[in-house]
């Protein structure tokens, strides 16, 4: 048989486990999208150039041919598989678009069109595989090996094998391997991926524990109760593939009327050219008058009423700290009317703090000086509210003495000598068992081990009580100014979804304004929650930073991450990313997306006008080629300009969030 674990520890420092190398991302030239982009804007900037420089057609021309070959194969030839399927699009028509300006001399606005095309494609081709390169990144904090425990002594086994029902090792700062319960042992796990509690969560025998998640200094015998396929974290792998799937992509405007328009744009040209000939029309001036119509038609300037607003918005954003990775996830941030907001890391900034210093009566002690010697007792602690103690004693500008013969006691607490006295630190009722019990008097002290959310440790000497440090998990200083702007954008305060406590989440929902809490949450009851919003017909804005919260972020209808902290999947999900962790630039990002959603409906008004009055002289009369040309060309400036001016510094002022007088 295998000797019992110990639950006590030499009086040795652990270092920090490094977080694992993450897995390869796709490099940008390693699609072949972004290949050919890249091939076809070099060769339409370089006939560009010579182009404008004056030279010969035979200097550009075979540029301009590269520009085209390279960049519009590939959309052609799902053009081609889309018709054979019976789907006709706008991106076939752009390349027919391309091919008739070509037809008829205009190389130049037709290679743009293609370079537009390709880079879009290529773009939208890097998103998927970043975000795949994240979802299999996630399976990288599951262990691959696992010391299993039998009865002939222990043997590393790959984690894939585990079944229900063997037990397994789990030494100091390993990584659990599989879900499963604590038979022996007593430690700490870090276990904020996957519920989002910020502080370690003390594990002993019953205890439930869970795969990829950090062990602390102690040692468990832990019992396999799932299979590594139905963990926690495989499961949260699959709900953000499932709901990667099954969300319904936001296309732009012009996308949800593509089907009509291109079939429209055709029959309409072929009209215009087979017509004439009917009554007798020329065959070069019934394809001149097609093709001018075809050009007059395009969708040039109905795409830059799209773009310039959504990428200018994208531009301001990224100036002021948020990474928006596309013109669809600017569109969708402007559409909700619905937040759900995650608690550690977003609303706090999931570092513990210490909060109150209470000498108990009689002690002799100041608050100074009880918080000087827990700080010295916890200065050799690697732990989370170790580090707090003590950053809070050096805060305060305390001398920190020297200690001797510390002790960590995983999952209850440090004990040390300073100045000739046995200090201990631990969680508020709970027992140290080694060199120095923290005594029964721990109780008689009359605080349990959380207070209003806050998490009550307890300092004796020589065990006797002397006073307690209460640590929070901070609030970000803007918080609460943020929940009301959010509010006020959307007509209803957002939800609290946290995978923490009661407690704590009802004292940071009091303290930012919220009523609607739910704690206690894991992965999938983040997404359900999210998912019961939106089948009541709300569109979900969700804000998190953990790897519990990637799930949530694919599931709604857009989500943002905080940047800082966040976790690689996290971010990846995210429709955006809050890049230096200000949470005022929620909302103002939100009210952007607006303002550009407005500037859309305008663009489109105008393009549409345009392209109407062009159209109908050329239909009704006889509309010169370069007139054509020069009316299409300058109905795309306009609106190109006028996105532009979501640029400017005053269109993110208008939606930034006034934070005099919030509470930190």
């Amino acid at each position: 048989m295998v000797a019992r674990v110990s639950t006590t520890l030499t009086p040795t420092r652990v270092p920090s486990p490094a977080r694992p190398a993450p897995r390869g991302r796709t490099r940008v030239l390693a699609l072949p999208e972004a290949r050919w982009a890249l091939a076809s804007t070099v060769a339409f900037l370089a006939a560009l150039a010579l182009d404008l420089g004056g030279l010969p057609w035979w200097a550009y021309g075979p540029l301009y041919a590269a520009a085209y070959a390279t960049g519009g194969w590939e959309p052609a030839l799902e053009g081609l598989r889309a018709l054979r399927g019976r789907s006709l699009d706008v991106d076939l028509l752009m390349i027919v678009a391309a091919l008739g300006a070509a037809a008829i001399g205009q190389v130049r606005d037709g290679a743009l069109l293609i370079v537009i095309f390709a880079t879009s494609g290529a773009l939208e081709a890097l998103a998927t595989a970043r975000t795949a390169d994240s979802v299999r990144g996630l399976l990288d904090l599951a262990p691959s090996m696992a010391t299993r425990v039998t009865e002939h002594g222990e043997e590393t086994v790959p984690t894939s094998e585990l079944t229900v029902g063997e037990d397994l090792l789990i030494r100091p700062g390993e990584r659990i391997g599989a879900d499963g319960r604590v038979l022996e042992g007593a430690s700490e796990a870090d276990q904020a991926t996957i519920t989002g509690e910020p502080l370690p969560v003390t594990k002993g025998p019953g205890d439930e524990v869970f795969a990829g998640t950090l062990n602390g200094t102690g040692v468990l015998r832990v019992r396999v109760e799932r299979d590594p396929a139905d963990s926690v974290i495989a499961r949260i792998v699959t709900l953000v593939e499932e709901a990667s799937r099954t969300k319904a992509p936001t296309q732009l405007f012009i996308e949800k009327v593509e089907q009509r328009y291109a079939l429209g744009i055709v029959m309409a040209t072929l009209a215009v050219f087979g017509v004439p000939l009917l009554f007798g029309a020329g065959l070069t001036d019934a394809l001149l008058r097609a093709m001018t119509f075809m050009i007059v038609a395009s969708p040039c300037a109905v795409v830059l009423a799209t773009m310039p607003p959504l990428l200018s918005a994208i531009a301001n954003a990224g100036r002021h700290g948020v990474l928006v990775k596309s013109a669809v996830a600017m569109e969708r941030l402007g559409e909700v009317d619905a937040v759900a907001l995650d608690k550690t890391g977003t609303l706090t900034e999931g570092t513990p703090e210490v909060s109150a210093v209470r000498p108990l009566p009689g002690s002799g002690l100041t608050p100074d000086a009880l918080l000087a010697l827990a700080a010295a007792a916890e200065h050799p602690s690697e732990h989370p509210l170790g580090r707090a103690v003590v950053r809070a004693a050096r805060e305060r500008g305390l001398r920190i003495a020297d200690a001797r013969g510390f002790a960590a006691v995983p999952g209850r607490g440090v004990t040390a000598v300073v100045r000739g006295r046995v200090i201990g630190v631990g969680r508020a009722g709970d027992r140290v068992t080694g060199s120095v019990d923290l005594g029964p008097d721990a109780d008689a002290a009359g605080v349990p081990g959380t207070e209003d959310g806050d998490t009550v440790v307890l300092v004796t000497g020589d065990g006797v009580p002397l006073g307690t440090l209460a640590l929070t998990d901070r609030l970000r200083p803007h918080a609460p100014a943020t929940t009301a702007a959010l509010t006020a954008l959307t007509g209803t305060a957002p939800v609290l979804l946290t995978g923490d406590n009661a407690r704590a989440a009802t004292r940071v929902a009091e303290a930012t304004g919220l009523v609607d809490v739910r704690a206690d949450l894991l992965p999938e009851g983040k997404v359900d929650a999210v998912r019961q919003l939106q089948d009541a017909g709300r569109k979900v804005l969700f804000v998190g930073d953990g790897v519990n919260d990637a799930p949530a972020l694919a599931a709604a209808h857009s989500g943002i991450a905080m940047g800082r902290a966040g976790s690689d999947l996290a971010l990846e999900t995210a429709d955006a990313v809050v890049v230096r962790d200000e949470l005022t630039t929620v909302p103002s990002v939100v009210r952007l997306s607006r303002a550009a959603r407005r500037l859309v409906v305008q663009n489109l008004v105008i393009a549409g006008t345009f392209i109407t009055g062009l159209v109908l002289w050329d239909l009704l009369g006889h509309l010169p080629l370069p007139l054509g040309v020069a009316g299409h060309e300058g109905s795309t400036v306009l609106v190109g300009l006028n996105g532009l001016r979501l640029l400017r510094e005053s269109a993110w002022r208008s939606g930034q969030v006034p934070v005099q007088g919030t509470r930190g």
